[in-house]
């Protein structure tokens, strides 16, 4: 009897990393998909792709013989606005056995031209100037509808209603972009929500990030001082007709309940002004006024390219105290990022008022000077009559605790929840040791990163502030990568920083940019060349390196005229090592010079340019950048390392760039390693490093091989520490190390948020080194992966899992009660690794209970210095052995 092999099974195919895209205007999307196989050191030989619009076969590639399955182009005929597309691939193993079709995935385009807007601007004013304006059309359809879009975006931030329902469950439409040369539109499928005869659309519109208030400075109207609408419906019918529904002239608008709404300074909401009905049809709007059209134009629109921001999560109160004040307070047990749901019953005029605070004070009060002037304040009017049910429209909140009036004590509990918002990214990581107050300084890292994506990534989410500081994205994003995929959300935001990066190459503080004027920090603007370069390692995307290596070379460029000397950058602005605490007295900025971080940055920033040049074959280039930062490195050493190999500067951050970036002579670096350990050591295993030194300074020590260090800094729990603030109560990350000092009070900065990301970038070395996760630079996107864990005596076991492009990949180790050491491995199908086992010795290393030499799967094991060296294919492993 002939044993039928059981191939390979293509599954979770993606367009532009969506199982569906609804509403995109790429001309050659990307598509993507994973395999399981029942067998280890499985790959593929050959794919074959269907691509279909209506039925009809759009595009066929035949059986081609290639193992990608990562970002292959769509080269098929151009596409067709508003249509539909679906695509299916099968593959072909080592053995070119064929597998079955795979699952449909469809993507639908939106308007690739800017003339196929038909719509026009609208606007409406207000009584109240604050108050938000609603506006509405009625119109009638014909039998027969088969499908119907509409496309949709605003000045302002806008929620789209048809027939009374909301379009769909997305929020903060249409995002944050730089609105002047990159404003998004959304498509919504809205067939299941019309009907034949009578239908209504409304709009609500909001000032959100066009007009609202912005920055500490109060500003406002940063991109126009008038809300606008823009809506366009298709209606198909069975026949082949369409009828087309925008807006225009016989649009009708009034003011409504939602008399102030602000994203720092939250809501004012009168139930009692409420208009039932104001969205569905047989509403008499006889009393509302005409709306005026807007010339504004169709040049900078752009079908939606982030994340959805959505409510994703719930969460119910943990407590409801009473305050050493009287204050009604309730603890949610979590500092996020979100609103309140409200329901509530009181007569008619009652009013009850929300806080939203991060923290209580050293006595147990409601705290909330760190908001500086933000109001973070829900006030709602009841309407009497009934339960009543409310939540914000168009305001966020950094809280763990509110503050309640107006709600009766016993039943302030049962009356709210907690709505977690953010941009609806997939969590792709996970990362467990033994030790649970590290695991806690995980999550913690995780709701960071939750409370601060909401649409761009910011600073902080509760005070005067939430901008997308490049600084603090740079350092974080490798962690962010790691924990949920990022790819379309930073692209949309690299693509913002392009889009206001100054001619001269200089890249805004903040992007997008509102504050005007203030650019090109180093390790600030060195996000333009680090973002990129990190969605390439981590996704194998080549095409985020090909739309912003022009903005790359562009900041490098800027760099290089700016220096009294080419290749040293000793001018300008820099906010150094922010928030070190080597700081001077009075200042904020690090004791590292910053020119020696600023050369260091740019001596980095070419190196990457470099690589991404090789990565699109722009060989001279290449060459260029490649002696550029050797050029650097080479100035680096004359102005800040003495003969003898030492930094000029004795700072914890100076040696660790100068380590981290490969600044220093081979024969310096392991004088120069043991400097920095030393430093670490003196200061009892605690770190003196602001947002710069942070993010690499166990990477550093890790790589030269102070990894026992590294987790004593880690594991350190006095302050300064990452576990310093959990023995505070932190469930997010801090922006500085001392948010509630050692005595228990509030530090005093006005600068002081208890939700800020950056210094979570230890989540990076807690995948890389702790549990051995990473990928190889050489192929890309986990392509090929490389396990390789550091252990330690001081936490008995360390496991993370990934969920990358190719499938998941997962590493850890335990230490066995006899000694020995297990390590698990899980390798995707098309894929590979290399697989390091420290202190391991080859013949004694046994894979599920044979000689790992000989264990199906893997193709050579070798001894080295450090241990054994395996090459492995996909599959999953379980390596035991003792240490030597």
């Amino acid at each position: 009897m002939v044993e039928v092999k059981i191939g390979m099974k293509p599954y979770d195919l993606r367009c532009e990393y969506k199982v569906h895209r609804l509403g995109m205007d790429e001309r050659s999307p990307r598509l993507s998909w994973k395999l399981h196989a029942p067998y280890r050191a499985a790959q593929q030989s050959a794919y074959r792709l269907i691509v279909s619009a209506g039925g009809d076969v759009w595009w066929d590639t035949g059986k081609i013989v290639s193992n990608q399955s990562v970002h292959v182009p769509y080269e098929g005929p151009a596409f067709t606005s508003r249509t539909r597309y679906e695509a299916r691939v099968k593959v072909w193993d080592q053995d070119d056995v064929e597998s079955d079709w795979s699952e449909e995935v469809y993507w639908e385009t939106a308007l690739l031209d800017s003339s196929e807007w038909t719509a026009a601007w609208i606007t409406a004013s207000c009584e109240q100037p604050e108050a938000c304006p609603y506006m509405r059309k009625p119109f009638t359809l014909r039998e027969g509808i088969v499908a119907a879009r509409i496309y949709a975006t605003s000045l302002g931030v806008y929620q789209l209603f048809v027939n009374g329902e909301k379009a769909d469950d997305t929020l903060f439409t249409p995002g944050w972009t730089s609105y002047s040369k990159r404003l998004q539109y959304q498509t919504y499928d809205v067939t299941r929500l019309l009907a034949s005869g009578e239908n209504a659309l409304g709009v609500m519109l909001g000032n959100g990030w066009y007009k609202g208030n912005l920055g500490w400075k109060g500003s406002s109207d940063l991109y126009g001082s008038q809300r606008a609408a823009l809506v366009q419906l298709h209606v198909q019918y069975e026949d082949g007709t369409e009828d087309v529904i925008v807006s225009d002239r016989s649009w009708k608008a009034s003011a409504g309940p939602l008399l102030m709404s602000e994203l720092y300074h939250g809501e004012v909401y009168d139930a009692r002004l409420e208009q039932d009905g104001w969205s569905r049809i047989g509403f008499d709007d006889s009393q509302w006024t005409d709306v005026s059209l807007l010339e504004h134009g169709f040049d900078t629109l752009i079908a939606q390219e982030g994340e959805a921001v959505r409510v994703v999560e719930e969460l119910t109160p943990v407590d409801v105290l009473r305050t050493p004040n009287g204050e009604t307070v309730v603890d949610f047990g979590q500092n996020l990022v979100g609103w309140v749901k409200l329901t509530v019953e009181a007569e008619e005029g009652h009013t009850i008022t929300l806080r939203h605070a991060e923290v209580l004070d050293e006595a147990g009060n409601f705290y909330t000077s760190n908001l500086r002037t933000a109001k973070q304040t829900i006030t709602y009017i009841c309407r009497g009559g009934g339960v009543e049910r409310y939540c914000p429209y168009f305001s966020f909140q950094g809280f763990r605790y509110i503050q309640v009036e107006g709600i009766p004590h016993e039943l302030v509990a049962s009356s709210v929840v907690a709505q977690v918002i953010y941009s609806d990214m997939d969590q792709t990581g996970s990362f467990e040791c033994s030790d649970e107050m590290v695991n806690q300084l995980q999550r913690n890292i995780v709701w960071g990163q939750k409370g601060n994506f909401l649409d761009i990534p910011t600073d902080c989410p509760q005070r005067d502030e939430r901008l997308g500081w490049t600084g603090d994205a740079q350092v974080f994003i490798r962690t962010a990568a790691f924990n949920m995929n990022v790819a379309t959300f930073f692209t949309k935001w690299l693509k913002d920083l392009a889009a206001d990066q100054l001619p001269d190459g200089g890249v805004p503080f903040v992007i997008p940019d509102i504050l005007r004027g203030q650019h090109s920090s180093s390790a600030w603007g060195d996000a333009a060349v680090i973002c990129p370069w990190v969605l390439y390692e981590r996704y194998g995307d080549r095409r985020v390196l090909e739309q912003q290596y022009d903005s790359m070379v562009r900041w490098v460029e800027y760099i290089r005229s700016q220096g009294d000397h080419e290749y040293l950058w000793n001018t300008g602005f820099h906010f150094g090592d922010w928030l070190a605490m080597d700081a001077p007295k009075g200042t904020r900025m690090g004791a590292t010079p910053k020119d020696l971080i600023a050369t260091a940055f740019y001596a980095y920033s070419s190196s990457l340019v470099a690589k991404a040049a090789h990565v699109l074959g722009k060989q001279e280039d290449a060459a260029r950048y490649t002696e550029l930062s050797a050029q650097v490195a080479r100035e680096f050493r004359k102005e800040f390392v003495t003969p003898n190999g030492r930094v000029a500067s004795p700072t914890q951050t100076a040696y660790v760039l100068a380590l981290m970036f490969d600044l220093l002579e081979d024969t310096d670096r392991e004088r120069a390693a043991s400097i920095l350990a030393r430093y670490v050591e003196e200061n009892h295993n605690r770190l003196t490093t602001g947002f710069v030194g942070t993010p690499y300074l166990c990477l550093a020590l890790s790589k030269h091989g102070y990894t026992e260090l590294a987790y004593k800094l880690v594991l350190q729990k006095e302050y300064p520490s990452w576990l310093y603030p959990i023995t505070k109560g932190a469930t997010t990350i801090w922006e500085h190390w001392d948010g509630i000092q050692p005595d228990g009070s509030l530090c005093t900065d006005p600068m002081n948020s208890y939700n800020h990301y950056a210094y979570g970038s230890i989540g990076e070395w807690l995948y890389r080194v702790a549990a051995g996760l990473d990928t190889d630079e050489e192929y890309p996107g986990y392509k090929k992966s490389r396990i390789a864990p550091q252990l330690t005596d001081a936490i008995d076991y360390a496991q993370a899992s990934y969920c990358s492009m190719y499938g998941v990949v997962a590493a850890g180790w335990e230490r066995q009660e006899n000694g020995a050491i297990s390590v698990k491995v899980t390798i995707p199908p098309n894929t590979g690794a290399t697989v390091i086992l420290p202190g391991a010795v080859l013949d004694r290393v046994e894979e599920s209970g044979v000689p790992a030499m000989t264990a199906e799967g893997v193709r050579s094991a070798v001894q080295t210095e450090a241990g054994v060296q395996l090459e492995v294919g996909s599959g999953e492993y379980q390596f035991m052995y003792s240490c030597k």
